[in-house]
């Protein structure tokens, strides 16, 4: 058995043979490309899915806080796409740090999305506040205290809410402490900074999916998210919560795949369409 562990802060994998629009799958915070494993088989064939392992995933959470330059990372994922990553998804806090990228790139001189070949997006279970006012003292200190929760939320996606609660909870604490203080202090920093963000130059149409459950990410967040980009859809996945893709992988590949189809100009495949998510147009 292969126990290697691969400690590259980034590295991105093909996951699928097919030879249509190149997807990008991002992970969040104290994750890896295992998020992805349940909703892969229900992508369409004809794409083409690589995965990324960021350096904020599971393994090497406890060494990535001090980094620098976040947004470098995820350049580098996203260059190492051959031909380009011509849709992204991003989860949670990759999310976030996908968007500082996009936004500081932008402030830069650069046509970010150009740069990158980037030609939409898939935000899931984004941080996100229009105002700095929003932030005050119970926000910080529900996402201070209260984080070991949202590391038992991902425990209970992943297991299918089989594990005791204690558990679950002992779990949760455990991947906190290895997140650590400055693991902590980063995410923070990117969720502080959205108020800023120069929304309406990140021009690339974008499905942004939330949990109706999510406790972490509101899902009000991220409508009012999609409602500040140029051209957005929000969808609210009825019973997920914060990682969508493991509670409800067919319904949230089925949201993906309908805005891909529709935004690439490619026949939708056949079977229902998604009735169920509740649909907000920007």
């Amino acid at each position: 058995m292969n126990t290697h562990v691969d400690l590259r802060p980034v590295t991105v994998e093909r996951r699928t043979a097919g030879s249509g629009p190149r997807v990008l799958l991002l992970h969040g915070l104290a994750a890896n490309d295992s998020v992805w494993e349940r909703v892969l088989p229900e992508l369409p064939p004809s794409y083409q899915v690589w995965t990324a392992r960021l350096p904020w995933r599971t393994e090497t959470i406890a060494d990535w806080g001090e980094q620098p330059n976040l947004r470098g990372w995820l350049g580098k994922a996203l260059e190492a796409v051959p031909g380009g990553a011509e849709v992204v998804v991003a989860h949670s806090m990759a999310a976030n740090v996908l968007l500082d990228l996009l936004d500081q790139k932008n402030r830069g001189g650069v046509d970010s999305l150009r740069q990158y070949g980037i030609r939409a997006l898939v935000l899931v279970s984004p941080f996100y506040r229009s105002r700095a006012e929003e932030f005050d003292w119970n926000a910080i200190s529900f996402y201070l205290n209260d984080f070991h929760l949202i590391m038992e939320e991902g425990i209970r996606a992943h297991s299918g809410g089989r594990l005791p609660d204690d558990v679950r909870r002992a779990m949760g604490e455990r991947v906190r402490d290895r997140v650590g203080p400055y693991g902590w202090l980063r995410f923070f920093e990117l969720y502080l900074r959205t108020p800023a963000l120069q929304t309406g130059r990140i021009t690339a149409p974008a499905l942004v999916l939330a949990g109706e459950h999510d406790f972490a990410a509101r899902p009000q967040e991220g409508v009012a998210l999609a409602a500040a980009l140029p051209d957005a859809v929000s969808r609210v996945l009825p019973g997920s919560g914060h990682f969508p893709m493991l509670d409800a992988a067919g319904e949230f590949a089925a949201a993906v795949s309908s805005f891909v189809n529709s935004t690439m100009g490619l026949t939708p495949p056949s079977g229902p369409a998604l009735l169920t998510a509740l649909e907000h147009r920007a």
